[in-house]
């Protein structure tokens, strides 16, 4: 608790939420942290009066808001580099959360290594037999180039490659590409063969994460450092910000914000 105290005094987050009652709260970016946001808005919402609109528009997106000043808070689902905002932006872990690799339920698949699943995405591995599956051939899931899921993903398993100078990914271009956790899920939920990434808090039982390197995708295995695919949920506000919105990080920050973060399946800051 002394830690978030700490964390929460110094950004000046201490402020009353029920003195501003007219002021919207915006905030955008990551799809991932769009879930856990949107519960947290509306409990707010309803204990204090204030109204907080939240649109999923991707981490690039939910980046360039919170550093251009289009929404008071920005969201992203992956590190943030200090060249990707200017000085006087600030970077806030709200939660953390893992990337589950996920087959369908009919498939046998139980665990693969790192490298077994960059060659899938990279379309060396096509077949499920050279995983020691079935002989089926594997259909590559992937999510678009804005996601904060992806990068995360991609950086993880070094999936990028040099082009010029420039750094481009690696995932083959056959893969089918979704637009968001729901889009990906019900692709893998109804392809025998089928194979995606998405966030741990939204895995349920349409669907099957497999285990990474023989470590299963778990809160615990996260939080111990195992389960090596795994990324933080950042906010990011401008130090100018309305004091609406620092309240708002204040309350995320908060016992009942994080227990709102734990019941949607994500791993809390404190």
């Amino acid at each position: 608790m002394k830690k978030v105290i700490g964390l929460v005094a110094a950004i000046g987050l201490m402020a009353s939420p029920l003195t501003f009652a007219n002021t919207t709260i915006t905030v955008s970016g990551s799809t991932s942290v769009t879930n856990v946001m949107e519960v947290l808005a509306e409990t707010y919402s309803k204990e204090t009066g204030i109204d907080v609109e939240v649109q999923g528009t991707g981490s690039s997106a939910g980046v360039r808001a919170a550093k251009d000043g289009t929404s008071m808070i920005g969201m992203a689902s992956r590190e943030v580099t200090r060249k990707e905002v200017t000085a006087d932006t600030e970077m806030i872990v709200m939660a953390r959360d893992g990337i589950a690799v996920t087959v369908n339920n009919s498939n046998t698949i139980k665990s693969l290594t790192k490298d077994q699943i960059a060659k899938i995405y990279r379309g060396e591995t096509k077949n499920w037999k050279e995983v020691g599956g079935e002989s089926k051939p594997i259909v590559v899931i992937t999510r678009d180039t804005a996601s904060g899921t992806r990068g995360a993903f991609e950086d993880i398993l070094k999936l990028k490659r040099k082009i010029n100078g420039m750094k481009v990914s690696s995932i083959t271009p056959t893969a089918q590409v979704g637009n968001g956790n729901g889009m990906v899920k019900t692709i893998v939920a109804n392809n025998d063969f089928a194979v995606g990434y998405i966030s741990l808090g939204s895995v349920d039982n349409s669907l099957r994460a497999v285990a990474v390197e023989g470590v299963e995708a778990t809160d615990a295995n996260i939080v111990a450092g195992d389960y090596k695919i795994a990324r933080p949920f950042v906010l990011l506000v401008k130090k100018d910000v309305a004091q609406e919105a620092r309240d708002f990080i204040a309350y995320i920050l908060s016992d009942a914000g994080q227990s709102i973060v734990v019941s949607q399946g994500y791993i809390p800051v404190k």
